[in-house]
């Protein structure tokens, strides 16, 4: 083992109890503060674990102090709020889980799913509703149900974005090359076609994956219930503590749910992992009708004026449909950012634009080139 290594994996524990224990002292909710203060004790547990690693090689180590950068840190907070170092901490804890995850697996061990309890916890704590002020969970749940609107929102507005997008650069790319209309139709549907699957095949895989992810962890979770349940009950008060619950009530509800298995196994996936037990990540196949039928919206945007008109009649009419498509995306996209409509609507336009002039005039020079 690299000592360096093992001395900076010390530096890291001690800083992250001192920020837990900083960040603690100065809340005004009792369940945060006790939260962070038991994840401080971890952390020193931890910290006193690597020392002992490190007096292996060096028997007169000393436990080192918060670094200067850790106290920069909890200064940075002070100016501008300690969101952004419960972020960092949540990052932290992420490498750790991914760290222990690697070191059983070089060892031949299998992992236990207690790699990411801290992670869990520490990122309850920072989408709370906000730090200092009490948290509730009834804000949590108002938070969520905006957060998947807001991801079908965003899916629509992307997806048909590419569309239009594309496809308009495709079809102002061989339109600029003089090409008759048949073979303009025939490349814009091509392009749709191609552009279509491919998106709905993209999000076909990237929702199995996440289903057969959450299916693995919902797995791993119901082993560790059967071996170590007071370890996963005590897990889980922690959790309803950081979701704004006093330790009275979360206990309360940590023992309802251990009654039986099924209302534990149930509890767990919900609060530790995040996952809707029955739909484990939504469906592949209605994700990916979904992508491809938004994307192809947004391609025939572009392509139909050369179904009805041609030459530069169907030019015209294509780019200014796609103007108007462009700033309708660029409105829609007001409703996750918060923007002005004219100045995201305009945005989209003139980005849009850019891409099929580039691509027009690359056409063009082609098309002088091919008939020289």
């Amino acid at each position: 083992m690299d000592l360096n290594k093992l001395k900076g994996q010390l530096q890291t524990e001690v800083d992250t109890a001192f920020l837990y224990e900083s960040i603690a002292a100065i809340q005004s909710d009792e369940n945060l503060t006790r939260v962070l203060q038991s994840l401080a004790k971890i952390e020193k547990g931890h910290a006193k674990h690597m020392l002992d690693k490190v007096r292996e090689f060096e028997p007169n180590h000393v436990m080192p102090l918060p670094s200067s950068r850790a106290k920069f840190q909890l200064k940075l907070g002070k100016l501008f709020g300690y969101n952004s170092i419960i972020s960092s901490l949540s990052n932290v804890e992420k490498q750790f889980a991914v760290n222990a995850i690697k070191n059983k697996i070089e060892k031949g061990e299998k992992p236990n799913g207690f790699e990411h309890n801290h992670l869990n916890i520490i990122e309850a704590v920072n989408n709370n509703a906000a730090l200092n002020v009490s948290g509730g969970l009834l804000s949590k749940f108002e938070s969520r149900h905006k957060s998947v609107g807001g991801n079908a929102l965003r899916a629509a507005v992307l997806g048909s974005n590419d569309g239009l997008v594309s496809n308009m650069s495709l079809v102002m790319g061989v339109a600029g090359a003089a090409v008759s209309n048949d073979t303009i139709l025939l490349t814009g549907i091509a392009g749709l076609m191609a552009g279509a699957i491919s998106m709905a095949l993209g999000e076909w895989l990237s929702v199995q994956s996440s289903r057969e992810l959450n299916q693995r962890q919902i797995d791993l979770e119901t082993e560790e219930l059967e071996g170590s349940p007071e370890e996963e009950k005590k897990e889980l008060v922690l959790l309803y503590q950081a979701k704004g619950m006093n330790a009275v009530e979360a206990q309360k509800l940590a023992e309802k749910a251990f009654e039986n298995p099924d209302t534990a196994i149930d509890a767990i996936i919900t609060e530790e992992l995040g996952i809707d037990k029955e739909e484990l990540g939504g469906s592949a196949w209605e994700a990916a009708i979904a992508s491809f039928i938004l994307f192809a919206i947004g391609a025939i945007i572009p392509l139909y004026p050369f179904m009805i008109l041609d030459g530069k009649n169907a030019i015209y009419l294509s780019i200014a449909s796609s103007v108007v498509g462009l700033f309708g995306i660029g409105a829609a996209i007001t409703l996750l950012t918060g923007k002005s409509i004219l100045f995201s609507g305009m945005r989209q336009v003139a980005f849009g634009l850019a891409a099929a002039a580039v691509t027009y005039g690359i056409g063009t020079l082609i098309g002088v080139s091919l008939a020289g």
